[in-house]
């Protein structure tokens, strides 16, 4: 099975999340979202960086945080989300640890 990247340009990018350049360049800036390129001529985004911007967007309209603030909360939301899926796979460990003596 393949795996399919898509990518966007800048202006595609910020056509499909309503951000503007310089707002993209603030959330790049900040480091919640990765281009794949380097230079900033050539930028180029996944998908997975348009659905983190999305939900950026959403902290930004019902919280009214700055990017800054952004940032911070989309650090601690992934924080989370890893945390609870580490412990799940350690109580899956000790219930079979239990159960299997």
């Amino acid at each position: 099975m393949a795996n399919v990247t898509v990518t966007f340009t800048i202006t595609e990018f910020c056509l499909h999340t309503g951000v503007s350049a310089e707002e993209l360049n603030e959330i790049v800036g900040l480091g919640v979202i990765e281009p794949r390129e380097d230079e900033t001529a050539h930028w180029q985004f996944d998908d997975h960086a348009l659905a983190v911007v999305q939900r950026a967007l959403r902290l930004r309209q019902e919280l009214e945080l700055d990017w800054p603030g952004i940032a911070v909360a989309l650090t601690l939301l992934e924080e989370n989300a890893h945390l609870r899926q580490e412990n799940r796979l350690l109580r899956q460990r000790l219930s079979r640890f239990i159960s299997h003596p």
